[in-house]
């Protein structure tokens, strides 16, 4: 189950972070171990996230054989603090309920295989600093949840440390990757893309490392690949936690020595790029069900970069909105209609900022603010002709249209993980999913 439990403090929401102009303040939080091999051993968070699990780089390193290698973590966030797991083998208890995502409370006693830890507020605030800009490249936001990525960005521009950006879909990894390489010391070498959900497991080695005239059929000609390509500037690897098992390896030695082989070669080539990559997932569960190779994650781990959803940034969307609609409209001057603003203000965009600048552009294409807003959000126009049950049930239908098969092709159609991602009877997802496929068959 995932329980949403909170505190009867009326001021709970602002123990976590709060900010000024300059910068976000923390509530620094520790756990401690109450039982288990563990016991009185005690980790405090150095920034938003406190992460739990066997494994080294985690800030409590369990030695407890039934927790898993990246267990769970706990994260400060605008709403309050919550323990969330990462899919480990044998859960996460509060209270004695297993839970997915679960508010915390001073003194929680939070279980994990057989240890037991107490959640605690510290005394004191970790302070991160605040950009002074609202746009970095052409990314803009305002937000405290933008500003501070900026800073961190702006930093981190002009290292050529490897980057990993995490984040939902369409919350614009891909232009904030772009951003960096510009606003860092390789601008004025290449940006390579290359997205390793899109292309075969048969040839994506090809794509990124090159080939060989002669090295397989078909290969007429030598190929140069995606690495050497971006020579003197910077590779962005999309979708990294898409890419096959059997290639991670491959790809680790490149990172780790330098130096690639094209396929069927026999000699090596030296590279000189800076590496980017991102996913929206969250690459400690994929090591635990044994989908991503540890080694390489903490090869790209050096920097990482969390891009926060919309929905935690809607101060942003007016500036999103007005950018968009002036882009659409060829307009440099032009204001979205305050209706149209009302009305966005008002979606939840599931899909992010994607989903928004799509519910713009079609208002500017079709200029029916009432239909193309409403349609941006899988909200339909309510209809009054039918009974409350049947617009009711007509409604839960189209939801379940759209949410069973995102949250399938989320968990890449695995449905015990779906199902207990979201608290629900995997038989019963089975179901509705069955009888979805059956209608978009007839």
């Amino acid at each position: 189950m995932s329980l949403q439990h909170r505190s009867r403090n009326p001021n709970w929401k602002t123990r976590a972070l709060s900010a000024t102009a300059k910068e976000l303040r923390i509530r620094r939080f520790r756990v401690e171990v109450l039982a288990g091999r563990d016991q009185g051993v005690v980790a405090a968070a150095d920034g938003a996230e406190l992460a739990i699990g066997t494994a080294p780089g985690n800030q409590l390193i369990a030695t407890d054989a039934s927790v898993s290698r990246h267990h769970c973590v706990i994260e400060a966030r605008e709403d309050g603090f919550v323990v969330r797991d990462l899919g480990s083998t044998n859960g996460t208890t509060l209270g004695g309920y297993r839970v997915t995502n679960a508010f915390l409370e001073q003194g929680a006693v939070i279980g994990i295989g057989e240890t037991s830890l107490r959640f605690e507020f510290g005394d004191d605030e970790i302070r991160q600093s605040l950009s002074a800009e609202s746009e970095f490249g052409t990314v803009l936001g305002g937000s405290v949840a933008m500003r501070g990525l900026f800073s961190l960005m702006e930093r981190v521009a002009s290292a050529n440390a490897t980057v990993l950006m995490t984040g939902e879909t369409g919350t614009g990894k891909g232009a904030l990757a772009e951003a960096l390489h510009q606003q860092g010391s390789r601008s004025a070498g290449p940006f390579v893309v290359v997205d390793c959900g899109a292309i075969p497991d048969s040839l994506i080695e090809s794509e990124l490392f090159g080939h060989e005239k002669g090295a397989f059929t078909g290969a007429t000609e030598q190929r140069i690949g995606a690495f050497e390509r971006a020579s003197g500037g910077t590779i962005f690897l999309d979708e990294i936690g898409e890419l096959g098992i059997d290639m991670q390896p491959k790809l680790l030695r490149v990172l780790e020595n330098r130096e690639l082989r094209r396929v069927g070669g026999s000699g090596t080539t030296k590279i000189d790029v800076r590496i980017v990559a991102a996913t929206n997932r969250d690459l400690r569960e994929e090591v635990n069900t044994g989908g991503f190779r540890e080694d390489l994650l903490y090869r790209l781990n050096v920097m990482h970069l969390v891009i926060p959803p919309l929905r935690e940034r809607r101060d942003d969307i007016p500036m999103l909105a007005e950018s968009f609609y002036r882009h659409f409209t060829k307009d440099t001057g032009a204001q979205p209609p305050a209706d149209l603003l009302r009305k966005l203000m008002r979606q939840k965009f599931p899909g992010n900022v994607r989903e928004l600048k799509a519910a713009v552009e079609r208002s500017v294409v079709l200029g029916d603010l009432e239909q193309t807003t409403l349609a941006s959000s899988g909200a339909e126009e309510l209809d009054f002709t039918q009974t409350y049950r049947e617009a009711k049930e007509s409604a839960v239908h189209e939801w379940e249209l759209r949410y069973i098969p995102e949250l399938v092709e989320r968990y890449d159609g695995n449905l015990s993980r779906a199902a207990r991602a979201v608290s629900m009877d995997r038989n019963h997802l089975r179901k509705l999913l069955k009888g979805i496929r059956d209608d978009d068959s007839k």
